[in-house]
């Protein structure tokens, strides 16, 4: 991971403003910046300067799994991945939990009751892309006014909820995970995806969206299966094959 640290001056190209007291390092999109004692590292994409997306399935319709084969389809276009992270939970044969939509067409339907696991958490939430605007919106909200999503992605549990952290989230929890998600800043524009360097709690995790990056509401990605693709970082996870990816996309 580069460690390089950069100047006050430097911070606007990370598309936030980032509290005073946190310490920044960062390539391009992506940053690990510090809160608490925690390590957290932050890509940042700005709506109309990066072209952000979900993805699922290729054209044949097998889950891309893997951010290698997702990057090879991109390369049969002249594209390049970006950065990119899991996208929300999915079942055994890699199709998503919950909502999932891909260019304006709905591949899994809102699920709107509670259930087991930290998906089932209400409130959870759902990550929209609109044609000009990006949204985290809670699931019961959503499902009463749903927004035009070009793109889209349901997990759970909501991390930050109109700057609240989550009613269910205990201080002193030691059910520690490293653990990925997103946040929207207010202005609609700006979208941070987190991954945690180290094991946090929902608690600390959700701290940082709100206090550090001042995200009105943020939502949690997964905490088992979390991995990051940041070329510019030297980092690109392997491991089990993923579901739901979203990452930013450039032309070769």
């Amino acid at each position: 991971m580069i460690v390089k640290h950069l100047l006050i001056g430097l911070l606007g190209l990370l598309g936030g403003t980032l509290l005073s007291g946190s310490e920044l390092r960062a390539d391009h999109n992506c940053a690990s910046q510090t809160h608490d004692g925690l390590s957290y590292t932050v890509c940042t994409a700005v709506l109309g300067e990066d072209d952000l997306r979900v993805f699922h399935r290729d054209p044949e319709g097998r889950p891309f799994g893997s951010f290698a084969a997702l990057d090879a389809r991109l390369a049969e276009r002249g594209e390049q991945l970006g950065f990119a992270m899991n996208a929300g939970m999915y079942h055994p044969d890699r199709s998503a939990v919950g909502l999932l939509v891909d260019e304006g067409e709905e591949q899994a339907r809102l699920i709107t009751n509670p259930g087991p696991g930290n998906f089932g958490m209400q409130p959870n939430g759902v990550f929209c892309l609109t044609e000009d605007r990006a949204l985290v919106v809670e699931t019961l909200a959503f499902d009463a006014d749903p927004p035009s999503c070009r793109f889209a992605t349901q997990s759970g549990p909501m991390l930050v909820i109109d700057g609240a952290l989550h009613p269910r989230f205990l201080v002193d929890s030691d059910s520690r995970f490293i653990r990925n998600g997103v946040g929207v800043a207010p202005d609609g524009q700006t979208v941070y995806f987190v991954i945690s360097d180290q094991r946090v709690s929902f608690h600390e995790f959700g701290r940082f969206f709100r206090d550090a990056l001042g995200t009105p509401n943020a939502l949690f990605l997964d905490g088992k299966v979390s991995k990051l693709h940041a070329p510019d970082l030297g980092r690109s996870d392997g491991g089990f094959p993923m579901g739901p990816i979203v990452g930013t996309v450039h032309t070769r």
